[in-house]
Parts: structure tokens; C-alpha cells; sequence
């Protein structure tokens, strides 16, 4: 690391239509993960971290050191950035050994064949990965890959590490091994890192804080419990696996931005957030009488079995999406286009302002 001062960065990259403005700091030792829909401007942000596509406006310092600043008429190199990178697909060179992958960056610095080696070593031990030195990336695993790439993205010590979809190319017996050896991994990094996934679970796991991007916006940042709790938008909500309804409150009373009226346990006034998980909501044949304040009719409009239970959808108003189980959908003859009625405890709503 050349400085403690992290990453200073904001993105403003202009391409044809679209138009990125992202404000991003990163202090050292942090993790942040840029989510966001497919064309939301995460890998342009990663692009113009890396050197690989300039600013249109804005500034990258890292480091304390001033690395891009298009008004300035400053652009430094991607080799002289102090910036380590592990693509999606790893892009390992296959026709040079394990070891010599990974001190390929430290001989592109100029350090010699020896030395860069000798480095090399130390980091496949402490990827787990020691006897694999003299092998052919091809030769090994898509774990083994990750790690190979995340040890020659390392060597250099970087200021910043740039990860991009590092768990995708993974099958999923092999991906929760793996997230759990890159946090472990992350978390003796003392620079910065700024992770691209579409994965929840990956942010919510590695990442100290999340950045939500929408068509080049940030629309929500926080930690992964404050995203988790409080979704700001339909995308966050889906990501985190929660309903979401936008109203207007009067004590305990909301009316909904698009239709409908749902009571809450706790008072709160002015313009809300509604939040409340798929598994609250109790599906019906008829009308239920009971404690549940929240019941309205809905018309099955998909059903999506997830092992022992299934996601149904309901068009109603408001919409809403319920979890019951294997043996519920049989009971109640669940199908699409089947007439039900939905009912949510007060006490199961969460309400935030907007």
C-alpha cells in the first residue's frame, strides 16, 4: 500500500445515451459491492477504476495520489494504477504454469524472474494452493481458479482490488466454499476492494457496504443488514426477498401509492415505505376471519416451486408475493388464474419513511 487514505472516486462516464455519475470512497480494509440490474453502469464503473475506460468528468485518487482527472488532462496507465483485477472468467494464461500466473504481474513491474517467483510461492500457500505450482491452469478446478487469480491479483499489493462476478463461473456445490474462503481472504486485505456481483448472497456476504446502481444512479447504499431491513426500490426488495409498497400514513393506517389500504402495528405519519417477507402472507380459499388486519382478494398469476415450498404471485391490489408450502398449494388447489384471498399480520409490516 502506498498511502492510508483509500479510494476518492467519482465516476462520470458518458456513453452514447447512457451516462454514469457514481460517487464511490472506499476507505482501506473496506468492501463495497456495486449491484444494480443488467446496464445499470457496474462494469463501467469497474472499467474506468481500472484505467481501461476514461472519464468523461470526475476523478479517481487513490492512495492519496491522483490516478484520473479528465480536466486536469491526467490519466495514468492501468499498469501504474496499483490495481489488481480478477475477471469473471479469470482469464489465467494457459500456457504458463500456475506459479509463473501468478507472478506474472510482479514481472510486468520489472521485478526479476527469482524474486517474482519466490513471492509467487508465498501466495500459493496461502491460497491452500502450494502443490499446484508447476501445473496448467487447465488442469485445475474452478476453485482453484478463483483462488489462482485472486493470489495474482494480490502479489502486487495492490491499493485496490477490482473483483468482477468472481464466484459466477462457479457451480453452486462449489460457490459457498469458496465465498467463505475469499472473505476470509478479503478480510486480511488492507486495501481497498470494490466487488461487481449479481448475487445478493455474495454482497451480503463480503461485502462491509452496498452500492445499488439504477440506469447509472446510485438509488440506495448502506450496509448489508440496512439494505436487508429497508428497501428503498422494487429491484432492492427483490434482491433481499421482501414485499415492498410505497404509501401514505395516518397513525396506523396506509394508503397505498397504487391501490389499496394496509394497517401496521406501529403509528407513523407522512410518506412510507411498506416492507414485509413472502412467508407473512397466508393464502385462502375464501374470505379469513381471524386477528389478521390486512386480508384482500387476488387472482394467482405465477407459481414457482422452490424445493419444499413455492412463490406464488398474486395480481391483486396491492400485489404481493407469498412463500406457503408444498402441501398448502395441494390443499388449496393452487393454480394460475385461481381466485384466493391474502392476509398479512399487522405486526409482520415493516414501515419506514420514504
Amino acid at each position: 500500500m502506498t498511502g492510508d487514505v483509500g479510494l476518492d472516486a467519482h465516476l462520470l462516464v458518458e456513453r452514447g445515451p447512457f451516462r454514469l455519475d457514481l460517487p464511490l470512497p472506499v476507505a482501506p480494509g473496506e468492501v463495497v459491492a456495486l449491484l444494480g440490474p443488467n446496464g445499470a453502469g457496474k462494469s463501467t464503473a469497474l472499467a474506468a477504476l481500472a484505467g481501461l475506460l476514461p472519464l468523461s468528468d470526475g476523478h479517481v485518487r487513490l492512495g492519496g495520489r491522483t490516478v484520473d482527472d479528465p480536466r486536469a488532462g491526467h490519466l495514468t496507465a492501468t499498469r501504474d494504477r496499483r490495481v489488481g483485477m480478477v475477471f469473471q472468467d479469470y482469464l489465467l494464461f494457459p500456457h504458463l504454469s500456475v506459479l509463473d500466473n501468478i507472478a506474472f504481474g510482479l514481472r510486468a513491474r520489472g521485478v526479476g524472474r527469482r524474486a517474482a517467483r519466490q513471492q509467487a510461492r508465498g501466495w500459493l500457500d496461502r491460497v491452500g494452493l502450494d502443490d499446484l505450482g508447476g501445473s496448467r491452469p487447465g488442469r485445475t478446478s474452478g476453485g482453484q481458479a478463483q483462488r489462482i487469480a485472486l493470489a495474482r491479483a494480490l502479489v502486487t499489493d495492490p491499493d485496490l482490488l477490482l473483483l468482477d462476478e468472481p464466484l459466477s463461473a462457479l457451480d453452486a456445490s462449489t460457490r459457498p466454499g469458496i465465498r467463505s474462503d475469499l472473505a476470509h481472504h478479503l478480510g486480511g486485505y488492507a486495501g481497498c476492494t470494490v466487488l461487481v456481483t449479481h448475487d445478493a448472497l455474495d454482497a451480503m456476504v463480503l461485502a462491509d457496504r452496498i452500492v445499488v446502481l439504477e440506469a447509472g444512479r446510485v438509488v440506495q447504499q448502506g450496509t448489508p443488514a440496512e439494505l436487508a431491513r429497508t428497501p428503498r426500490t422494487p429491484y432492492v426488495a427483490q434482491l433481499v426477498g421482501l414485499n415492498l409498497h410505497r404509501g401514505s400514513s395516518r397513525g396506523t393506517t396506509v394508503d397505498l401509492v397504487d391501490g389499496g389500504t394496509l394497517h401496521t402495528a406501529q403509528p407513523t405519519d407522512g410518506a412510507v415505505f411498506l416492507a414485509y417477507p413472502p412467508a407473512a402472507v397466508a393464502l385462502h380459499r375464501h374470505r379469513p376471519e381471524g386477528s389478521a388486519r390486512n386480508t384482500w382478494p387476488g387472482r394467482v398469476a405465477g407459481l414457482e416451486h422452490h424445493g419444499s415450498t413455492a412463490r406464488v404471485r398474486l395480481d391483486a391490489t396491492p400485489p404481493v408475493l407469498a412463500d406457503v408450502t408444498t402441501a398448502a398449494v395441494a390443499e388449496l388447489r393452487l393454480q394460475p388464474g385461481q381466485d384466493v384471498w391474502a392476509s398479512v399480520k399487522a405486526t409482520e409490516i415493516h414501515a419506514y419513511p420514504r
